[in-house]
Parts: C-alpha cells; sequence; structure tokens
C-alpha cells in the first residue's frame, strides 16, 4: 500500500462531514431568509391590485377601469422589474391590461399566487377578487423576477460569506489542532532518529498519550530483543574468538619450535603452510574479536587519544612485519587528538597498515600519516601497490569480500573493521589513489573536537 500522511488522512476524514454541515447549516439559514421576503413582495403586488380595483366601475354598456393615465404609469413604474396587469370581467372577459397574461387556475373569488411566464420572461403574478357591481372580477398583477433573484442571490451570499469563513477557520484550526495532536508522535520519531545503532535502551512511556502506548510497548520489546540478538551475536563472536586464539598461539610455538629443528625437506615444507595457516587463522580470531567490539552497543568508553602517540606505539612491530616484506615503512607523524576508544583505534590502525605492507610488492613503499586538515584530526595509510580500483571501493567495505585476482591469503574483513569503527566515532573513511596516481590511499578524518 502506498504510505500516508496520518495529518492528511485524519483531514480527509474529518473535512467532508465539517463540510456537509456547514453547507447544511448555510441552506438552514437561506431558506428562512427568502421566505419572509418573497411575501413582501408578493404584498406589494396585492397592494397594486387592490389599488387597480378601486378603479373598476360597472355600467350599462358593461365593465371598465377608469384608470388615469398618470396613474398607470406610477403602476407600472418600478426600478428593477417589469410590471403587467390584467384586468377580467365575472365571465373572465378582458376588461383592461395585457392581454395574454397567465391566469391561475384557482377560482376567481380566491387569491393566489404563483410564478409563470409571460412574454418570455419568468414572471412572479398574484390573482385577487374584485368587486364590480353586484358580481366579482379578477384583478391579476405580475412582474418579472429582477429584483426577487437579486434579492435571493444577496440573501445567499451574505449566508454563505460567514459560512466560508466559518470553514477557512476550521480548516485551519483542524490543520494546526492534528499538528498538534501528532506532536507526541513527531518527537518519539525524533527521539528515536537522534539514537546512535548501539543505544537500544527502552523508550520511556511516561510522557507518552495513551493512544500510543501500545506502540511504544512494542517498540521497547523489539528493542530489548536487538539488544539480547546483539548481545548474543558479540558473545558468541568474542568467545569464539577467545577459544580459538590460546590453541592456535600453542600450534603456533610448536610449528615455530619444529621449524627450527633439522628436518626433512618434504615435512619442512608441510610445516612452513600448517606454520602460515596457523598465522593466517589467528589473525582471523583477532579480527573477528575486533569486529564483535565494533559492533554498536559493544564499544569501551571514549576517551582523549592522540593517534600520533598510537602509532609511535605499534611502530616497531609494524616495522618488523615491513622489513619481512623488504618494504619501506615510513611515518609523518604530527598530532591528532581525537576522541574514542584507544583499542578500536589502535586496530584500524593496524588492519591497515597490515593492508599496506601485505599488499604493497617488495621494494615498495608504506607511509603512515597523522595530523590535522581545516582543524579535523586524521589518520591516512598510503602505499604505491596495486590499490583499489574506483568500481570495488565501497564493496571491498563489505564483510569478507576481496577483489577477484588479489594475491595475498586475506580474509577480505579488514577494511570492514576499519569502517565500523570509523562510523563509531562519528568519522569518515575514503578510499582514493596514492601518490601520482599509483597505489591506494585510506583516509579517516574525525570531527572536530
Amino acid at each position: 500500500m502506498p504510505a500516508r500522511s496520518l495529518r492528511a488522512h485524519l483531514l480527509r476524514l474529518l473535512l467532508p462531514p465539517i463540510a456537509a454541515l456547514l453547507v447544511l447549516g448555510a441552506l438552514v439559514a437561506y431558506y428562512p431568509s427568502i421566505e419572509p421576503a418573497t411575501r413582501a413582495y408578493d404584498q406589494a403586488l396585492v397592494d397594486v391590485g387592490i389599488s387597480l380595483g378601486s378603479y373598476l366601475r360597472a355600467g350599462s354598456d358593461g365593465y371598465r377601469v377608469e384608470l388615469p393615465v398618470a396613474v398607470d404609469q406610477v403602476l407600472r413604474r418600478d426600478a428593477y422589474d417589469k410590471v403587467y396587469y390584467r384586468v377580467l370581467g365575472p365571465d373572465g372577459e378582458q376588461i383592461a391590461g395585457d392581454r395574454g397574461l397567465p391566469e391561475p387556475d384557482a377560482p376567481p373569488e380566491s387569491s393566489t399566487s404563483y410564478n409563470t411566464v409571460y412574454e418570455g420572461q419568468k414572471v412572479r403574478a398574484v390573482a385577487i377578487p374584485a368587486k364590480c357591481g353586484l358580481s366579482l372580477c379578477r384583478v391579476v398583477v405580475a412582474e418579472t423576477m429582477v429584483k426577487r433573484n437579486r434579492l435571493a442571490r444577496d440573501i445567499l451570499v451574505s449566508t454563505l460569506l460567514p459560512e466560508m469563513l466559518i470553514a477557512f477557520a476550521t480548516l485551519v484550526i483542524v490543520w494546526f489542532g492534528v499538528k498538534r495532536g501528532l506532536g507526541p508522535l513527531a518527537r518519539l520519531s525524533d527521539e528515536i532518529k537522534a539514537r546512535s545503532p548501539g543505544d537500544l535502551r527502552s523508550i520511556d512511556a511516561a510522557g507518552t498519550p495513551e493512544e500510543t502506548r501500545p506502540l511504544v510497548s512494542a517498540l521497547n520489546d523489539l528493542l530489548g530483543q536487538l539488544s539480547q540478538a546483539s548481545s548474543h551475536q558479540q558473545r558468541f563472536l568474542a568467545d569464539a574468538a577467545h577459544q580459538l586464539r590460546t590453541p592456535l598461539a600453542g600450534l603456533r610455538a610448536h610449528t615455530e619450535l619444529a621449524l627450527a629443528k633439522p628436518l626433512p625437506e618434504p615435512a619442512r615444507s608441510e610445516l612452513e603452510q600448517v606454520h602460515a595457516a596457523t598465522i593466517r587463522t589467528a589473525r582471523l580470531a583477532n579480527q573477528l574479536l575486533a569486529l564483535a567490539r565494533a559492533e554498536p552497543g559493544a564499544r569501551g568508553d571514549a576517551a582523549p587519544v592522540d593517534l600520533k602517540g598510537l602509532v609511535e606505539a605499534e611502530a616497531d612491530a609494524w616495522v618488523h612485519q615491513a622489513l619481512a616484506r623488504d618494504v619501506d615503512l615510513g611515518f609523518d607523524l604530527a598530532p591528532a587528538p581525537v576522541h574514542g576508544d584507544p583499542f578500536l583505534l589502535r586496530e584500524a590502525l593496524a588492519n591497515l597498515v597490515h593492508n599496506g605492507i601485505e599488499y604493497t610488492p617488495r621494494g615498495g613503499r608504506v607511509t603512515v600519516r597523522t595530523g590535522e586538515s581545516g582543524g579535523q584530526p586524521f589518520v591516512e595509510v598510503e602505499d604505491d601497490g596495486p590499490g583499489i580500483p574506483p568500481a570495488e571501493r565501497e564493496r571491498v567495505l563489505e564483510r569478507f569480500y576481496r577483489v577477484p585476482g588479489t594475491p595475498g591469503t586475506g580474509s577480505g574483513l579488514g577494511l570492514a573493521i576499519v569502517r565500523e569503527i570509523a562510523a563509531g566515532h562519528g568519522a569518515s573513511m575514503v578510499i582514493g589513489e596514492g601518490a601520482g596516481e599509483k597505489g591506494c590511499r585510506v583516509a579517516i578524518t574525525f570531527p572536530r573536537g
């Protein structure tokens, strides 16, 4: 299902009934207002009809309306509408007025109002009885609908305008009300986003609304399960590494002692392979232990550390590794104070230097640098070996991945460990080319202290 905004969903649920209520309120206000106005206009037509009836005369030669021209003009005069009238005799014969003006179906002795059409226009008409001698005549008065329609429009506008303002105000209130109502969810989201990957503490449900507490409870259960799973994984890796290191150290010592003795050449060759495999396995165990410690949630307490001091403390061991492979290991060190876990930082440096020495051909160069650039501490290891192709620089950070065809006996964990340690310290790690676009340069830049 497509993702939906909870605020938009609530608005879709709330606004249609609110709009329907506003429309209903407008209709309820409109019709009670239009009826009195319609009756008032009808009464004005009735008054005109009564006035016309007063000019009706009966004589020996029939019925007639003795209406002066000035009075006729006054009766027909209107600022908006045309006024028509018709006077009918007792038998429905035309006495005066506009011929063809429709009369109602009601009896002549009754007064009535009705809508009809005259000369192609909609008109409102009234019919009233009028005395003409001993008989009853009928007077019909009609007018067009201009001022009635205008009044209806004015009433509708005057009714709808407040309703529209109310609707707009309701929309604003609902929008900000929903936003404020969803504030606890937003704060909960911000709290979770602000956590580091290793922060699996339970969320405090005390300040959350009642409706969100099941969600918080479910999240706390999940965080508890994740914490337990992470703890089990770290314990397994650490236990496995510890269990492996002791027998491997003994095996390595025994092979070294055996190799120091005179042996037949075939036996020596086999024993050298066992010795090399033991060294690789011991390094893998150490890397697994480092990886377990680099995982979120397993890191030690941070402390002030100078990267220059870490390099200087390990330099002697690294130099012996470089001499064994006929690699020129150099140092360009300046103070680089950071805040972090000394064990993990030392492990990251050891992996970078080991990779540089391992993959640089004999006679090559490896340089370790520390210092500050733009106020940010950094450490980098540069070599003039085969380098890492740009297309592979992201993949080599994955665990147990090695570039196809790479010589050596690495496990593919070194750079993955370095990445985990750098991320745990908020540092950025960049893999690039060495000087003269040769070899490889791995730089770790730490945030400002």
